[in-house]
Formats: C-alpha cells, sequence, structure tokens
C-alpha cells in the first residue's frame, strides 16, 4: 500500500493525496450480501435536522458485515479484498465450507487463499476471532465486543488495533487506539490483528468537491453571519467572539463536556483517554 500524489495540473489536484489499492482484488460487490441504504441528510425520524452539513454525495449500497463472527469452528476461505464506501478498512469476502458466504473486516497483511475461522481454539492469525481470554497478553486485536454475544462495537476504523494489555479474574484490560485502558469482560469475543488500509488518515481530498461526493456540505462560520443568526456574528470588521464559543443556538461549544452524568460503564475504564 503506498501514497499516489498529483502533478499541480489543476488546483484541485495540487493538495490532493490518494492511496494506491493495491490489495483489492474484485470490484463488483457480492449481491447477496447487499442492502439498499437510504439517505437521511442528517435528519431523524421526525424530519428534523439533528447534525448539520449532510446531504447529497455518491448513492451507495450497504455490505453486511459479520460483527458477531458466529460461525464456530467452520474454517472459511478468503475470496476476496473489496472496497466499502460506508468505511475506512477494506473488507474481505469470506466463502465456507458449508457453502455460505459473509463479509468481513480485512485485518492487515490477509491474502486471498488464507483461511479464516471462530473459535475457543481457533489460531492466532490475523483474521481469526476467539474469546479474549484465549488471546495471548500483547497480541493486537480488532472488531472487539464490549457485550458478549452482541458482536463487535469498538476498533473498526481503518489501521486501528486494541491491545491485550493483561488479564484479572473474568476481565481482561485492554488498551484502545485512544489509549484508554479499559476491562473487558473474558467471554467477550475479539479479531486477532490490525485492521488494513493503514495509509487512510494520510488522504488528502484536494477540493471541495471530493467532500461533497461523501455527502458533507459546505460550512459557514459563525463570525460570518448576523447576530440574528450566530451569537458570534455582528461587529464592524474582524470582531472577537466577545462570550465564551457557543453554537448557533447559544450552547456552550469547542471544549464544553458532553458526557454528563455518570456512565454504567465507567467502572469499566482503568485509565481514561485524557
Amino acid at each position: 500500500m503506498a501514497l499516489k500524489t498529483y502533478k499541480p495540473t489543476s488546483p484541485g489536484r495540487r493538495g490532493k493525496v490518494s492511496v494506491i489499492s493495491e490489495e483489492l482484488t474484485k470490484t463488483a460487490p457480492t449481491k447477496s450480501l447487499l442492502l439498499p441504504l437510504k439517505k437521511h441528510a442528517g435528519r431523524n425520524n421526525r424530519g428534523v435536522i439533528t447534525v448539520r452539513h449532510r446531504g447529497g454525495g455518491s448513492r451507495r449500497k450497504l455490505r453486511l458485515i459479520d460483527f458477531k463472527r458466529n460461525k464456530m469452528d467452520v474454517p472459511g476461505r478468503v475470496a476476496s479484498i473489496e472496497y466499502d464506501p460506508n468505511r475506512s478498512p477494506r473488507i474481505a469476502l469470506v466463502n465456507y465450507v458449508d457453502g455460505d458466504k459473509r463479509y468481513i473486516l480485512a485485518p492487515l497483511g490477509i491474502e486471498v487463499g488464507d483461511t479464516v475461522t471462530a473459535g475457543r481454539d481457533a489460531p492466532i492469525r490475523p483474521g481469526n476471532a476467539l474469546p479474549v481470554d484465549s488471546i495471548p497478553v500483547a497480541t493486537q486485536v480488532h472488531n472487539v465486543e464490549l457485550v458478549p454475544g452482541k458482536g463487535g462495537q469498538i476498533v473498526h476504523s481503518a489501521g486501528g488495533s486494541a491491545q491485550v494489555m493483561s488479564k484479572e479474574g473474568k476481565y481482561v484490560v485492554l488498551r484502545l487506539p485512544s489509549q484508554e485502558l479499559r476491562r473487558i469482560h473474558c467471554e467477550c469475543w475479539a479479531t486477532v490483528g490490525q485492521l488494513g488500509n493503514t495509509e487512510h488518515k494520510n488522504v488528502k481530498l484536494g477540493k471541495a468537491g471530493a467532500k461533497r461526493w461523501l455527502g458533507i456540505r459546505p460550512t459557514v462560520r459563525g463570525s460570518a453571519m448576523t447576530p440574528r443568526d450566530h451569537p458570534h456574528g455582528g461587529g464592524e470588521g474582524r470582531a472577537p467572539r466577545g462570550m465564551p464559543p457557543k453554537t448557533p443556538w447559544g450552547k456552550p461549544a469547542l471544549g464544553k463536556k458532553t458526557r454528563g452524568r455518570r456512565k454504567v460503564s465507567d467502572r469499566f475504564i482503568v485509565r481514561r483517554r485524557k
């Protein structure tokens, strides 16, 4: 995997940096694992915009990813490594010996023809899923469950991995990508290895249009608005905020802690990320 830069034949190309996806082996997805994906443009079930600056973008279809890895002790062969427009890592199509086909998140180093499996006695190899209690200390993992049997909920992004730090009774301590130390129940499952597409963080879109393709619309600074549109607006020339940063609706922003009451899961955090 390498980065590709472009000659400045246009202003949009001058700063563009993309990833050369040499590992991709198939362009068309498997139809039986696709679902239609409707866009909501940042609106909730009442039609109210709850996330601003969303809308448009290229049409996508949802790939059904096997986050639970509940195909116990059935070996599967990696048939292809594919692109998924809905997430940053690549996905791998696995053909199991019983005829079932499933998509999984593709870890770093997995190739077409490799065998993956899920089970308590599975070998410690990238792509194999095991309970965290069966994974040796210092092993890198991804797609980690927080509730046994619910399926992987954390460590899903490109290049991401958690590390098994220690085992304490019925809990296993993981170091997450944010450097937070967190206890996970020993019956929770995780997949061995670091996720692929590690150069994703170095991608530069190069032009505003590329952002629109992703379904992200333009943002206007509050200081460029009028006082009736934003608390930061108004004033002659470039005016300071004159107040702590606020949202358009007058709520505190930029640094205000949004984690309010104590969560039940706080007791599982050994060391916070901050």
